[in-house]
């Protein structure tokens, strides 16, 4: 943890339910990146959670405070609210996998969520990151056991979504779409919604529309994007490998993201 963070204690609501809500950042050079978007996030899960935040000053000054004590040239931060009314930082260095997948791509492999686009109950928490995380890395674990590196969820009348950790994003010919997620039903994507308002600065037009998994397979590109990968091109997808797209340096680029290897 980083100073002014404080210690969980073990009746906390957080840790003995997994009521809270936390946001990952990218720290770089110039601090936390996208901090407004993922404090406009933390609200909105908070608010479906009916859980109190502190003070939007107060978690901008914990972020400020993450990124003083990171002197690399990209790490992690993550903050943290609890039921018990905690909030605490933590900051790392860019686990290993985003920065390697960032670099060669993620084999995905679908995964049927048995349930229609956008159907949910009404007290879902599907729109909301909570620090309930477990389904999402038994979802990982899944995808790792069918020789994949992550799983694309698709709706039962077959529409793709998102990963468990990620937005999705595609290209086809010159426009570039993701998932809107108020008819999916899924985590809106700060880092995909960012990519989308920047694709005319490279020619691209940019469209949020639900698009199904068959459509996928003619897709010109296929990526992840989270806030430490940026962008993960998908190589395979239900194990058949995908040409690499010209566009991945391109899209990394205006994001502020580079391969490690590229020149």
């Amino acid at each position: 943890m980083i100073p002014d963070s404080t210690v969980v204690p073990p009746g906390d609501p957080g840790l003995v339910y997994g009521e809270g809500v936390f946001e990952t950042l990218h720290l770089r050079p110039s601090g936390p990146w996208l901090l407004d978007e993922h404090l406009d996030r933390m609200e909105s899960s908070a608010a479906l959670l009916d859980l109190a935040l502190p003070p939007r000053s107060a978690l901008a000054e914990l972020a400020a405070s993450g990124a003083a004590v990171w002197s690399g040239p990209e790490g992690a931060l993550r903050l943290v609210c609890t039921g018990g009314g905690l909030a605490y930082a933590l900051v790392s260095a860019v686990p290993e996998p985003a920065l390697r997948q960032r670099r060669d791509g993620v084999r995905l492999v679908t995964g049927d969520t048995g349930r229609r686009a956008g159907q949910a109950p009404p007290w879902s928490l599907s729109g909301a990151k909570t620090i309930s995380y477990a389904e999402c890395l038994a979802a990982r674990r899944w995808a790792v056991r069918r020789g994949a590196d992550d799983v694309l969820l698709v709706s039962a009348d077959g529409y793709a979504l998102e990963s468990p950790t990620a937005s999705l994003v595609w290209l086809a010919g010159d426009t570039l779409g993701t998932v809107p997620p108020d008819r999916a039903g899924i985590l809106p994507g700060t880092t995909a919604a960012h990519l989308l308002s920047r694709a005319a600065e490279l020619g691209l037009r940019a469209d949020r529309r639900m698009i199904a998994r068959a459509e996928l397979d003619a897709a010109d590109g296929i990526w992840l994007a989270s806030s430490l990968r940026g962008l993960a091109e998908a190589v395979t997808l239900d194990g058949v490998p995908r040409a690499r797209s010209p566009w991945t340096s391109r899209l990394l680029a205006v994001l502020g993201f580079r391969r490690r290897g590229d020149g």
